[in-house]
């Protein structure tokens, strides 16, 4: 995996300068082949001798450079040919580094000529094409190279596209289904404002709709795809808490058992609004006497779980219906599926008196 991050970060690099990451590579592979044959060439002390060394370097630099004007070459005439499929790129390919690798060889050949001694010049047509197959081999490996980068950093801005789309897609769902709750969250808030304008409640309704204007800034400030610590969350349902507290007075308590563990833990920015609404709107309204909603998190073995309960009638069934119960909770069924897939869990249990949504995350805390 290291290694694959180090080649992703490495043909990152090569495409945001891609002309430059070419010559660059260029110029160190046929300086690693000059070297090489030089120092392979100081292995036969009693062929090269001091009298010849000054002509093999003047051949070995002539190889070099032919080598790699000529490989430059072949990749222009790759570049023509590499995304018209394997029928057409095969052939074309292998004649052209045949082709030009009887032109290198003519080349070197020139230079053992006219820099070295007669005797270890190549004469002859089959030592000619013999020379040929070395300098084939050579080209073919560049060959191989050029192709071989070109082909995995393909694959690598495929991938890239690919997590772009899904990533943008993903945004997309996230922010849809964010966006769905305040509509839905305003509609009960309007009308609870509504009412306490008819029971001529005006310093109750103003008092709500100074705490919504400040919870539908906090809420518009949030990035849908950003996540906040839960003390954050818990800051953010307050001022929710402090509308409704308006609206049911003393039939409404809440408590709150939160560990400092917990407290830290990152969840999705208005995860529990849509949650404790659901309560609210089952367990606390339809009841004269009110409710009381209760709300516990902690982290076990690297999860973190929220319970919200309530001491209302309870969840039909026993659990959780698939479509939900209400918008609040199929809606958060869906964003934690998109957020965590099969690592997060919604579910819900009916008490002895009301009911408990139990939520699980993976347990990201903030460093």
């Amino acid at each position: 995996m290291h290694y694959d991050h180090t080649a992703t970060r490495f043909l990152d690099r090569m495409a945001d300068h891609r002309e430059a990451s070419f010559w660059g590579l260029q110029l160190l592979g046929w300086s690693a082949y000059f070297v090489a044959q030089f120092v392979a060439a100081l292995f036969y002390p009693e062929w090269l001798g001091p009298d010849k060394l000054r002509g093999y370097i003047i051949v070995l630099i002539i190889a070099a450079t032919s080598g790699l004007a000529l490989s430059s070459v072949l990749r222009y005439v790759f570049r023509r040919v590499r995304d018209r499929g394997m029928a057409v790129l095969l052939p074309v390919s292998l004649t052209a580094v045949y082709a030009a690798a009887l032109i290198w060889r003519l080349f070197i050949n020139t230079a053992i000529a006219s820099f070295l001694d007669e005797s270890v010049s190549a004469h002859g047509l089959g030592q000619f094409f013999a020379g040929a197959l070395i300098s084939t081999y050579l080209l073919l490996s560049w060959s191989g190279l050029y192709y071989g980068i070109y082909f995995y950093e393909s694959v690598h801005r495929e991938r890239l596209a690919t997590a772009r789309a899904e990533g943008l897609a993903r945004e997309a769902q996230l922010k849809m289904l964010r966006y769905q709750l305040n509509p839905h969250f305003l509609f009960n808030t309007l009308n609870a404002i509504s009412t306490l304008v008819l029971d001529r409640d005006n310093e109750t309704a103003n008092l709500a709709v100074t705490r919504l204007s400040s919870f539908l800034r906090h809420s518009l400030d949030q990035d849908p795809m950003k996540k906040v610590t839960l003390r954050q969350e818990l800051d953010v349902l307050g001022l929710y808490l402090g509308i409704e507290q308006l609206r049911f007075g003393s039939r409404l308590t809440i408590t709150q058992t939160i560990s400092n563990t917990a407290s830290q833990a990152l969840v999705p920015s208005l995860l529990l609004q849509p949650l404790v609404e659901n309560s609210l709107k089952y367990a606390v309204a339809t009841r004269e006497i009110g409710g009381h909603i209760r709300i516990d998190a902690d982290v076990h073995a690297d999860q973190l779980r929220i319970d919200i309960s309530d001491d209302g009638p309870g969840l039909p069934d026993g659990g959780i219906p698939a479509d939900g119960r209400g918008v609040g909770l199929s809606n958060t069924r869906d964003r934690l599926s998109v957020l965590y897939g099969p690592q997060a869990r919604l579910a819900g249990r009916n008490l002895e008196q009301g009911c408990v949504i139990e939520l699980t995350l993976p347990a990201e805390l903030q460093s």
